[in-house]
């Protein structure tokens, strides 16, 4: 069997070319509160100001973006039912290119309507018969479109690794990067821009307690598999295992990986909107969790990604008044 070629930060500067002027440099923010609470100097790589709100943004483009003509003419598939569907669907409409994007029947509404919003062709399908990977696939066979998969793709990982380079060109050299991570994607591209712009950086992936398969594949040196989609509000970051790029790349780049509970992100993302006015989705605010708790235990220069600021309104709504029952998350990110 064929070892996959995996990205590196050769792939992540050609990335950035490819993104410049489409994706946003996203603001850098910093906070003396936050700063006096965890005894750290924090810089806060914005990625929820990013095009349609998520980092996404920047590995979807760069992916469809280096397809060639022939490909581009016959469009992409994507599955997803929340941030990579909307920038898939974005960046085919920038690109000029036909997009159809496979979500679950019980996907939020308002991230059905974005996607569409943003002309792609929506895919419906029931959770609870059918695979999506199936349903792309049959989509792909008979159109000839090209897979772009949430996270297991070269050109999406050098992608969303353009967010750490961009971070670390602003600020200069780190001590830590707290990455959130779901299917590693934006971990491992992060991680391989830190450690060849900031040798000394320590880069610690973090997940949710309810979702850590990576953390389980890394401390194992294995690949690990949930049983069954975890329950976690932070439901970009409900993935089930590791890709076959993102696991030789989390052992190879990734110093460590730590996990926070549903409730250290309530408070993370009731922090970030009440004292830092900085609207996170739950998966976005992995890292500041690991930040806020000591899970992370860094000290001096530390960068977070947060990673996105697509929260469903009920679901901030709960967080913030946390006065009634938790609404249900979609089942895969």
């Amino acid at each position: 069997m064929t070892e996959p070629t995996l990205p590196t930060f050769a792939d992540v500067q050609v990335a950035r070319q490819r993104l410049k002027g489409q994706a946003h440099v996203t603001p850098v923010i910093t906070s003396r509160t936050l700063d006096a609470m965890v005894g750290a100097q924090v810089f806060l790589k914005c990625e929820n100001l990013q095009r349609m709100g998520a980092f996404k943004f920047r590995g979807a483009y760069n992916a469809l973006s280096a397809l060639p003509a022939a490909a581009r003419a016959k469009g992409v598939v994507a599955y997803s039912s929340g941030n990579h569907a909307q920038a898939v669907a974005l960046s085919a409409r920038l690109l000029g290119m036909s997009a159809t994007i496979v979500m679950p029947s019980n996907a939020p509404k308002s991230k059905l309507d974005a996607t569409e919003g943003y002309g792609a062709r929506v895919v419906r399908y029931d959770p609870g018969e059918d695979a999506r990977e199936v349903v792309a696939a049959q989509i792909v066979a008979e159109t000839g479109a090209t897979l772009i998969p949430p996270f297991d793709h070269a050109d999406v990982i050098a992608g969303q690794g353009t967010a750490a380079a961009e971070l670390i060109d602003e600020v200069g050299p780190l001590d830590a990067l707290l990455v959130c991570c779901g299917g590693g994607g934006l971990l491992t591209g992060s991680a391989i821009a830190a450690h060849a712009m900031s040798p000394g950086c320590t880069v610690i992936g973090v997940e949710p307690e309810l979702g850590d398969d990576m953390t389980r594949s890394f401390n194992t040196r294995t690949p690990q598999r949930l049983s069954a989609v975890p329950d976690t509000i932070a439901d970009g970051a409900r993935t089930m295992g590791p890709g076959t790029l993102t696991f030789p790349l989390l052992l190879q780049h990734v110093d460590a990986m730590v996990t926070v509970s549903d409730a250290d992100l309530v408070q993370a993302v009731r922090f970030a909107m009440l004292r830092l006015k900085l609207v996170m989705e739950p998966s976005g605010a992995l890292g500041l969790a690991a930040m806020m708790t000591g899970k992370a235990g860094v000290t001096g220069r530390v960068g977070i990604i947060v990673s996105g600021g697509n929260v469903d309104a009920e679901m901030l709504r709960w967080i913030l008044l946390d006065d009634a029952a938790r609404p249900s998350a979609p089942p895969e990110p």
